[in-house]
């Protein structure tokens, strides 16, 4: 896979979604055929980040379905039920709509969304199974992972799924939950990863490089004082933003892709400053960003915020930032719709 191919893959580039049907208190989305009430097979999950660990399990789900020459659909639930019944509820890897471009972009052939809320949550697993699953889905066999929780407060597990399974013809399978380096692959795991400013690591297990979205707004105006065009980002806070400190990114808008030395958290040379948490030095851009939306794609962690006690020794910094950026990700923009690498180091 080229730089501008995984750029792409990181931010779901190219993967939309059709207008979904409408069931109350559920959403059916169709991708790759119609297999609204069809005889297919299922996968549940809530999906945050889809890292290298669901991934595997639609993998399995996914060899269950073309061995019986059926659809696969996964089943899914927004809001995150972390976010519905805790406060203080742990920052997301994908947002909602993400979660779903991603599971579209991966390749399964429906999805079906539950509308998730505390009544929701009060269901039972029969209920849930009898009421809201089977009514949408004609399930010839479920997969779950191990960690799987159902009913309220997520207390009934496959166990029961299973004796539910028998009781209305699909099949049962619960996976344990795939390793690396020794440990489970869990979106906790790549948080506190992201958390501690580790993006490749989080990058190896998310199976792509991490990335944050935001809308440019007016900042210090200090980076074009240096000579670098400046994005600055204002951040929603929902989301797992990395550790304070200096990256290597790709900011991309639209189709376009910018290299970029990126600051991450209020610039300590800067006390005064009381704007956005991201700011992007971008090469070979020209232009107004302003009120854009744009991903941020977090590569390497060049160093930690530091407070400089002069300008120029703050400028020194941001000139040896870009010239790491320059020299390792390049110094012109990428066309992620043609695919083609420019300038490409």
């Amino acid at each position: 896979m080229n730089k501008v191919e995984r750029i792409a893959q990181s931010v779901l580039y190219g993967s939309e979604l059709p207008a979904p049907r409408e069931l109350g208190d559920a959403n059916f989305y169709t991708l790759r055929s119609d297999c609204y009430k069809q005889p297919c097979v299922c996968v549940l999950g809530v999906f945050d980040g889809l890292h290298e660990g669901h991934q595997g399990l639609l993998a399995s789900a996914k060899k269950d379905a073309e061995a019986r020459n059926v659809p696969l659909v996964a089943v899914t639930f927004l809001p995150d039920p972390v976010e519905v019944l805790f406060d203080g509820s742990p920052r997301r890897l994908l947002s909602g709509e993400d979660r779903l471009r991603s599971l579209a972009a991966w390749g399964v052939d429906g999805i079906l969304v539950h509308h998730f809320t505390r009544d929701f949550a009060a269901l039972s697993a029969t209920q849930y199974v009898e009421d809201k699953l089977l009514p949408s889905v004609s399930a010839v066999s479920v997969h779950v992972g191990s960690d799987f929780g159902l009913g309220a407060q997520g207390a009934e597990g496959s166990a029961l799924l299973t004796l539910l399974g028998r009781q209305h013809g699909f099949e049962v399978y619960a996976h344990e939950l795939f390793c690396s380096g020794g440990q489970k692959i869990s979106a906790t795991r790549i948080r506190d990863l992201l958390e501690q400013g580790k993006v490749e690591e989080a990058a190896s297990l998310l199976g792509r490089w991490h990335f944050v979205s935001g809308v440019v707004k007016h900042g210090r105006g200090q980076g074009t004082g240096f000579g670098f065009p400046t994005a600055n980002v204002s951040l929603d806070l929902r989301d797992c933003i990395p550790q304070d400190g200096v990256y290597a990114c790709y900011v991309v808008h639209g189709a376009t892709a910018w290299p970029a030395a990126v600051n991450v958290g209020k610039a300590p040379s800067f006390q005064s400053q009381t704007g956005p948490l991201l700011e992007a030095n971008l090469l070979g851009f020209s232009g107004n960003l302003y009120d854009s939306q744009v991903q941020t794609v977090f590569v390497k962690r060049l160093r930690e915020s530091k407070k400089f006690d002069s300008l120029e020794g703050l400028k020194c910094a941001v000139r040896g930032n870009i010239d790491w950026v320059a020299q390792n990700l390049g110094t012109t923009s990428y066309n992620l719709g043609s695919g083609e690498v420019e300038d490409d180091n």
